[in-house]
């Protein structure tokens, strides 16, 4: 069932594209919105927040070097006259043993960023559902906005009808009232339908990046399944939400064995070199008698073991372990909360899904009949049979059905792709998206997290989402560049 909401696709938009000219489908949209919207955006710095853990984690078993230097002037001394030194020395060590911290922290990093992966995958599956939404609010709100346009038109023209036959006394002041009536409540109900058509265009603005120009019918969507179980079985093995708490638990796991290395001691091999210039005063400082002549420089080097053996520490290791003990028990019960919601939704959306279906099912006959009870309604009331009253009356209940069924179909796609969505389904890789290469965060996770040089900054940020304003962004304090892949 993944990628199969685009994948056969590729007929039916070159058919959209003839019927719609130069609209834009839904597969444009979600383009757009994978390029270019903030929470994906954000998302993806924090994933390369992430993969930088783990070359910090790295630094904790390679070397460390210093260096130090000084230049001193003795200038009062009980045995020596003076004299200056200038001397220079270089430190190493490097860790033998730490009880297994630094590989724990490693691995935990690295399951840190198998989260944040599949957190960024769950992320796009939200933001696509939203961008769905969107895109249906706009093509119902404008189908509603243009059934209650048509009907001020209808409403219009009966209203003339009716003063019309008033005026030659085929009908009552009552009539015209009821026409009149009625029609300012169809032109109050319009107000109300492009309101809300404005709310839903800035929403899609919000969600996708720029107004929606004219919108191309979506495509169908993959076969369902077919039962509420069927769909829980699917959202268990695939939904990015569970991947990203499960591997976040065995992180946790990772700390409690980071914090218990401090029960253990440590060892390092150490080196060090020194090198000291007495600039000529060597005879002075060390109190030479005349003709004599004392070495001006000094070298030394030396080479051994460093062992930290903790015998107590006061409690903290203890407190340590216990607190990253009562992480991983959060983490545990937050992965039972996180599979009861994702069962909970998955059958919300299945309910609603099949709700919408058993809706337009019920509209489409709904819509048919009322059309033909307006006809057979006008019909009678040309003989007499029936009343102005029972014409207005026919005419609305035709308008709410056919607003209910626009709303019905919308919300059958919504419910459909919002299903798709908490099987984990709706993301990038499943939607077969033409918009160029997909994001890949494995890039980064390769370029940084072996990095070694205590130098290697990245470009300074900007942002990669779209604006929608027109002003310009506040100026930043440094030079600014794109940020890398």
């Amino acid at each position: 069932m993944r990628g199969g909401l685009f994948a056969a696709i590729g007929v039916a938009a070159l058919v959209t594209g003839t019927m719609a000219g130069a609209a834009e489908s839904l597969r444009e949209a979600l383009v757009r919105t994978y390029n270019s919207n903030p929470t994906i955006m954000a998302q993806r710095a924090q994933l390369r927040s992430l993969d930088e853990t783990v070359a910090i984690a790295r630094a904790g078993r390679r070397p460390q070097l210093s260096g130090n230097a000084g230049l001193n002037q003795n200038v009062l001394s009980s045995n020596t006259n003076g004299g200056r030194t200038l001397s220079a020395g270089v430190d190493v060590s490097y860790p033998l043993f730490n009880g297994g911290r630094v590989t724990n922290q490693i691995r935990a990093a690295d399951e840190r960023v198998l989260a944040g992966r599949a957190t960024l995958k769950a992320t796009e599956g939200d933001i696509f559902t939203e961008a769905v939404a969107a895109y249906m609010d706009v093509i119902r709100d404008r189908s509603i906005v243009d059934l209650n346009r048509n009907q001020v038109k209808v409403l219009e023209t009966n209203l003339q009808a009716t003063r019309d036959r008033f005026e030659v006394g085929d009908l009552t002041r009552t009539d015209v009232a009821q026409s009149e009536a009625r029609l300012a409540l169809a032109r109050s109900s319009l107000a109300g339908a492009e309101g809300r058509l404005q709310g839903s265009e800035e929403n899609y603005r919000r969600v996708i990046g720029d107004l929606p120009d004219e919108l191309a019918p979506p495509p169908t969507l993959p076969p369902l399944p077919t039962s509420a179980d069927q769909a829980v079985d699917i959202a268990l093995a695939n939904n990015s939400d569970i991947a990203a708490l499960t591997a976040q638990i065995r992180a946790a796991g990772l700390d409690v064995n980071v914090a218990r290395a401090d029960r253990l001691p440590t060892v390092s091999a150490v080196s060090s070199g020194a090198y000291r210039n007495f600039l000529g005063s060597a005879e002075e400082q060390f109190g030479a008698p005349a003709g004599v002549s004392l070495p001006q420089t000094q070298t030394t080097a030396a080479l051994g073991l460093s062992a930290r053996i903790p015998l107590y520490q006061g409690g903290l290791v203890g407190a340590r372990v216990r607190q990253a003990q009562a992480v991983q028990s959060q983490l545990l019960e937050r992965g039972v909360e996180v599979e009861r919601a994702v069962v909970a939704n998955t059958r919300a959306a299945f309910a609603s899904f099949q709700a919408a279906q058993q809706a337009i099912r019920s509209n489409e006959t709904a819509v048919a009949a009322n059309t033909l009870a307006l006809e057979g309604t006008r019909a009678e009331q040309g003989v007499g049979t029936r009343n102005v009253l029972d014409v207005l009356n026919a005419e609305q209940e035709l308008l709410n059905s056919q607003v209910a069924l626009v709303t019905a179909r919308r919300d059958e796609y919504v419910a459909g792709f919002n299903l798709l969505n908490a099987m984990g389904e709706a993301e990038a890789e499943d939607l077969n998206l033409d918009g160029g290469a997909l994001y890949d965060p494995t890039v980064h996770y390769r370029r940084t997290s072996h990095r070694i040089s205590d130098w290697s900054d990245d470009a300074a940020p900007v942002p990669v989402s779209t604006r929608t304003v027109t002003t310009p962004a506040p100026a930043a304090n440094n030079s600014v560049t794109p940020p890398r892949q």
